[in-house]
């Protein structure tokens, strides 16, 4: 498959290239830091973010689309599921 924008410098605005499910875990990173997380099921989202500070998210729709760059998405506090992490 030819891809148009293969020599193109990717950027925090352009579109994800990759995606991995994502199991909250409160000891354990996610395998990279993301440009966004899909939210399929709704509630709470604990999160780490990139820089270190944590927050929750409270009564997050099902289907949102979120651009965070975290590192890690809590057990603790997370009641939302189907998560899916965009890099």
């Amino acid at each position: 498959m030819t891809d148009r924008f293969a020599n193109f410098q990717p950027s925090l605005s352009g579109p994800a290239s990759t995606g991995f499910a994502i199991v909250p875990s409160n000891d354990t990173d996610l395998p990279e830091a993301t440009r966004a997380l899909y939210v399929g099921s709704g509630g709470d989202l604990a999160v780490t973010m990139l820089s270190g500070a944590t927050a929750v998210l409270t009564g997050v729709a099902a289907g949102s689309l979120l651009p965070l760059r975290v590192v890690r998405v809590r057990a603790t506090g997370t009641t939302a599921g189907a998560i899916v992490g965009l890099a």
